[in-house]
């Protein structure tokens, strides 16, 4: 009986703990001193955050604020993709701040590459926007998994369906 195993390689992240994050976020700068009277407005759209604030001072602020709550619940910091710094009515800016979510097709050909160059007896395959690693045994999946979290991706990596 020749069994294989395999799991997922994904990048995905808990949409219900950053709605928590920003939620906490929202009620720091609310509470603090020096973001109290900034009229920082934070929301979520389906794919991005739009934060809006007083200066770029400020918004430095809330973004720190934000990666604290979320280094809190578990989100990588690398989900967050900042665009440009523009500037919104009233002197106000406002920043907009892509969610990071799916491997890209460039970047799951670098991981089966990597992965069957130093790995023989596992095969990895592309799926979308993920990446399926399977092989007969659990201890070279293991081994697979090691390998990929020693690299620095530019975005936060999962591994899932493990079976």
């Amino acid at each position: 009986m020749a069994s294989t195993y395999s799991f997922d390689i994904v990048s995905d992240f808990d949409r219900q703990e950053l709605v928590n994050a920003l939620d906490q976020t929202r009620r720091d700068v609310s509470s603090r001193y020096d973001l109290k009277d900034t009229k920082t407005t934070l929301e979520l759209g389906e794919q991005t955050i739009t934060i809006e604030t007083a200066s770029d001072m400020t918004l430095d602020a809330v973004k720190d604020l934000l990666h604290q709550k979320a280094a809190k619940r578990n989100l990588s910091l690398k989900i967050f993709d900042y665009g440009d710094v523009e500037a919104a009515s009233g002197n106000r800016v406002r920043q907009q701040v892509t969610l990071k979510k799916g491997i890209s097709q460039e970047m799951g050909k670098q991981i089966t590459k990597l992965i069957r160059d130093n790995l023989k007896k596992v095969t990895a395959s592309i799926q979308g926007d993920a990446v399926r690693v399977s092989g007969k045994s659990k201890d070279d999946l293991q081994q697979a998994m090691q390998l990929v979290k020693q690299e620095d991706w530019p975005v936060a990596i999962q591994f899932t369906n493990y079976r």
